[in-house]
């Protein structure tokens, strides 16, 4: 045992040293782009050239950014990569409404709620569910759920670090499940449509962000019942009876809280009746043409409004009767907090904007998956396996680079091609993705939130560090990708839609 532990800690000790030495993800993007610039040179001198999957019979070649055309294009396009870099416009949009619906204290006060109601029995699960689908308000659920786990658990005798890993697995591990659309759907649905439409744009004009809706609402039950059972059979008992000094009490909602959350659910459903007549009736202004009225229609290619609105109709209403907001200023205040907490993301978006524009310029991205898929076709090395080899290399790559957009940004441009010649959509690609970026999170000290989580913990166990926190961790990592993985498998075999209008296999249109 004491072998194991050495040998455990030595190699986490090792991740975070090598994640350490990464560039920032800023700067990361910046040097691939310059890379980009190069290699394109190389390749193009040496003449590579592959035939057009859109176009039968027409060859594709590297593109040159070296040559006089090439320069042009790097000086002229800067600013347009930027403005055009898929996730950036729909991440700030949705996060306007987001942004409100979390500062006025709606999102807190609604997480709470709904955990501090759930019956004793059933607190575990309610936890879990609770954090995967705080997802919704992006990264809110890592500050508000992991410290009200322990405190609940502390509060029932339970051991308080058992309910912060319960909500930590459910915020963290299971980040791509939900109920409803969160901004992780636009974010990265755009980068992979984006990536689709080198190698079919028809197709990648018949993709929508919601491409993966179904799964990952099933998903939140799946993963809320694995998460509770792993909580309760496997990390509660290995921690064993807390002897620490902290005794919590718990505090329910103030009255203006309740009153709050009653009128913000009200406007919900009249927000949402009324998002409703814009598509079901026959005279619906956002309703599509026969056969697939719904699925193929403007409201479906419009859905980053839509959860702009259903967010910011409730957070509205929550603050003006909970009064933290009273006035215009207040709600123009709260979006532009939330915007400039989205700084980072607005300065990474620059970068990777180029690094993507760059890549899909060159022809490098289809010239990739051209070589991939044939390579990957002449070892027979198709199907279940590759799906399951693609979670495993995301997953593994998740542990140096935290950012999931910074991923899908430098992965969607070759996977989802390759993926695509194989005959896998790119729907499915980015599924398989999100399975592999949101399991490993949490056995990640690299993750963002990882040292917030330490400091949460160290209340209860002074000495929590890196190597115990994952060693908590690291078992729900484990079932969670090895249940996700055996669903989107079950998934595959049944041939069952992804999301609306969003199938497995990939059929390029006659």
């Amino acid at each position: 045992m004491a072998k194991n532990r050495k040998f455990t800690q030595a190699a986490l000790d090792r991740v975070e040293v090598v994640g350490n030495k990464l560039p920032h993800p800023i700067t990361l993007f910046a040097i691939l782009a310059v890379v980009v610039i190069f290699v394109s040179a190389i390749l193009s001198a040496v003449g590579i050239t592959v035939d057009d999957p859109a176009e039968p019979g027409e060859t594709v070649e590297v593109t040159n950014l070296l040559s006089a055309d090439g320069i042009e294009y790097l000086f002229t396009s800067m600013v347009d990569n930027f403005i055009g870099f898929a996730p950036l416009g729909v991440v700030l949009a949705t996060m306007i409404g987001i942004g409100v619906a979390e500062r006025s204290g709606l999102i807190s006060a609604a997480l709470r709620g709904f955990v501090l109601s759930v019956p004793k029995s059933l607190i575990t699960f309610g936890l879990v569910f609770a954090g995967i689908m705080s997802s919704v308000a992006s990264d809110a659920g890592y500050v508000v759920l992991p410290p009200l786990g322990a405190v609940i658990f502390a509060a029932l005798g339970r051991h308080p670090l058992a309910g912060l890993a319960a909500a930590f697995a459910g915020v963290s591990a299971g980040f791509s499940a939900n109920l409803f659309l969160s901004a992780t759907d636009p974010m990265l649905g755009e980068l992979t449509i984006q990536a689709a439409a080198t190698i079919d744009p028809a197709y990648a004009e018949t993709m929508n962000i919601a491409m993966n809706y179904y799964f990952i609402f099933a998903s939140v039950f799946v993963l809320s019942i694995v998460g509770s059972i792993v909580t309760e059979k496997v990390v509660e008992p290995r921690l064993g009876e807390y002897k620490g000094e902290y005794r919590e009490s718990l505090n329910g909602l103030e009255a203006s809280e309740k009153k709050g959350l009653l009128w913000a659910v009200i406007s919900f459903v009249i927000t949402s009746i009324l998002m409703a007549l814009l598509i079901v009736p026959e005279w619906g202004p956002m309703r599509g043409e026969d056969p697939q009225p719904i699925i193929q229609s403007p409201f479906m290619q419009s859905l980053v409004p839509v959860i702009l609105i259903l967010f910011l109709v409730p957070g509205l209403v929550y603050g003006m009767v909970t009064r933290t907001i009273k006035n215009d200023k207040d709600v123009a205040n709260q979006m532009s907090d939330t915007m400039a907490a989205m700084g980072m993301f607005i300065v990474l978006a620059f970068t990777a904007g180029q690094f993507v524009a760059y890549f899909n310029e060159t022809n490098m991205g289809l010239v990739l998956g051209v070589y991939g898929a044939e390579f990957l076709q002449s070892v027979n090395f198709t199907g279940i396996p590759l799906v399951i080899a693609f979670i495993i290399v995301a997953g593994f790559i998740n542990l140096f680079i935290g950012s999931a957009s910074a991923k899908w940004a430098i992965m969607a441009p070759v996977f989802v091609p390759i993926m695509m010649q194989l005959g896998y959509s790119p729907e499915l690609t980015q599924m398989a993705y999100r399975i592999a970026d949101s399991t490993t999170n949490i056995i990640t000290p690299l993750m963002t939130y990882f040292a917030i989580i330490i400091a949460f913990a160290q209340k209860y166990d002074k000495k929590m560090g890196i190597g115990t926190l994952v060693s908590v961790m690291l078992p729900y990592s484990i079932i969670f990708t090895i249940v996700w993985t055996i669903m989107l498998i079950v998934w595959m075999l049944f041939g069952i839609d992804l999301g609306p209008g969003s199938p497995i296999e990939y059929a390029p249109a006659d």
